[in-house]
This record gives C-alpha cells, sequence and structure tokens, in this order.
C-alpha cells in the first residue's frame, strides 16, 4: 500500500466500539415507552441517517413518540455506556500515534452529531490528536454523499489521491470513493449486514496495517 499525507477516520464502529452501544441506547430508549426491542435490530440500519436508524426502531417497537423526546431518552443512555463501555478499536491509539509521529495528518469525519464525537474524544482523550475534525452539524448532506470528505479535504488543502479514508458502512465506503479517495473498510460484529467490497483492504484491527 502506498505512503499517505492525509489520513481521515470514521469515528463510529470504525475507531470506537460504539456501534453495539448506540443500538442497546435505542433499545433502552424504546423501553422508555414500555416496549422491549433487541437491540441487534440495528445491524440492520447501521450507517444510515438517524431518521432511518429511528425509524426502524420505531418499526419494531410499533410506537410512534416524539422524536425530541425520544432523542432525550436516548442521549441519555448512551452518554452514560460511553463513560463506563467506550473503548478504542483494537490497535487504534498506536496507530494514529505513529501516523503522527512521522508527520502525517488525521482527521475525523463522522455523520454523527458533534455532542456524540465530543464526548467520545473527549473520553478517550483523541480531542488534540486530529488536525481536523467534521460532524454531521457541519455539512447538509449524510453519507453516502461526499461532502463531509471533501469538506475535510478542502480544509486540509489536501488531494483526494493523497488521502486515505477508514470507513465501516456502506454508506461511508461510497462517500469517500465519491470524494475521489481510496477507502480502507473495518470489520465488526455490527457491520456484518454492509457490503465493504469496494475498500482496497479490509481490517478487523489497527495491528493489521503494521504488516
Amino acid at each position: 500500500m502506498k505512503d499517505y499525507d492525509v489520513y481521515l477516520f470514521d469515528m463510529d464502529g470504525t475507531l470506537v466500539n460504539s456501534e453495539p452501544l448506540k443500538g442497546k441506547a435505542l433499545a433502552l430508549a424504546c423501553a422508555e415507552y414500555g416496549v422491549n426491542v433487541d437491540y441487534s435490530i440495528y445491524k440492520d440500519v447501521m450507517g444510515e441517517n438517524w431518521q432511518v436508524v429511528t425509524g426502524h426502531f420505531f418499526e419494531s417497537a410499533k410506537i410512534s413518540p416524539d422524536l425530541t423526546a425520544f432523542n432525550k431518552y436516548f442521549r441519555s443512555h448512551y452518554e452514560k455506556m460511553l463513560q463506563e463501555q467506550l473503548e478504542l478499536n483494537k490497535g487504534a491509539r498506536a496507530y494514529i500515534d505513529r501516523l503522527k509521529q512521522t508527520g502525517k495528518r488525521c482527521g475525523v469525519v463522522s455523520s454523527a452529531a458533534t455532542w456524540m464525537v465530543d464526548n467520545i474524544l473527549e473520553s478517550l482523550n483523541l480531542r488534540t490528536v486530529f488536525d481536523i475534525i467534521i460532524t454531521q452539524d457541519h455539512v447538509t448532506k449524510h453519507k453516502p454523499d461526499p461532502e463531509a470528505y471533501e469538506l475535510a479535504l478542502s480544509k486540509l488543502s489536501a488531494s483526494p489521491y493523497e488521502t486515505i479514508i477508514f470507513e465501516d458502512s456502506t454508506a461511508g465506503l461510497n462517500a469517500g470513493r465519491a470524494a475521489g479517495c481510496e477507502v480502507i473498510a473495518f470489520r465488526h460484529n455490527f457491520n456484518v449486514k454492509n457490503d465493504l467490497s469496494s475498500a482496497i483492504k479490509v481490517i478487523e484491527n489497527y495491528e493489521e496495517m503494521f504488516l
């Protein structure tokens, strides 16, 4: 694999183990309405926008809650889980530290809300590591639209040719490739229904990047 100058990472699932936690928090938010839902149904919509994700849970639970109220329940459960159960994916910190030591520029490009990204970065002491942080609040279009990655490239004055992207969803891979970049996919238990075939490489931990 060639040497790149810029390394951009999706957050949820790609850098941290937050996807199962997100599914559990969604299920617990549904439980606030008296309905038990299997959190693993999140696998069906992982990588989709929030309207699709919540709609899937509402349909399964047969509820029609006010979204603002539901989101408050979700946030309460999710923040607690992030504090207690959040972990970086295996080898991620060592890999990022190595990139920074060799003068590479690194960024986070996430479709999550800013509060989610900030919470994760603060919890894992990662805020100062990244040269740029893009969240859903910085763009108008969600992945698979390339807007977020195009914004990151613009702010870093980087070309797609010198940039590699790490993603864990079909939507993310499509966004990265539409921005003109090569993409490495991160495989985990919650993205088994996502098509990762367009990636130039598929890894299950970042120690594989040292090989």
